[in-house]
């Protein structure tokens, strides 16, 4: 598969309800950021619970929308509840492998091997 390179990364600060489609959370980065939607730039959300993430992207005629639910555990999401912050593409992977932005500690997020 291919994935884009972001522009910039930006974090949604809080929770987002993740029921949300993709033009619905392209609503809220205009709405709520005041950035746009269809640039190279990654959107990245959560869920209340802390165990899934969404990542908008547009590429050239549509969107990528990336999803990731954990088995267990939480992501290290940062506490503040409102707002967006820029994360570099290290700090977007520290953060999907379950590490703390704040501090770089791992989290308690397990890590599964399955056997069949």
């Amino acid at each position: 598969m291919i994935i884009p390179k972001p522009g910039r990364i930006y974090l949604a600060k809080g929770a987002t309800d993740l029921r949300k489609s993709t033009y619905a959370l392209s609503s809220i980065v205009k709405a709520s950021f005041d950035l746009n939607p269809y640039d190279k730039n990654m959107y990245v959300f959560c869920n209340r619970d802390q165990n899934k993430i969404k990542i908008l992207q547009y590429d050239k005629n549509g969107f990528w929308l990336y999803y990731k639910v954990l088995e267990q555990g939480r992501f290290a999401w940062p506490k503040e509840t409102d707002g967006v912050m820029e994360l570099t593409e290290e700090e977007l992977n520290w953060l999907l492998h379950g590490l703390s932005l704040v501090d770089k500690q791992r989290s308690s997020m397990p890590i599964y091997k399955y056997s069949y």
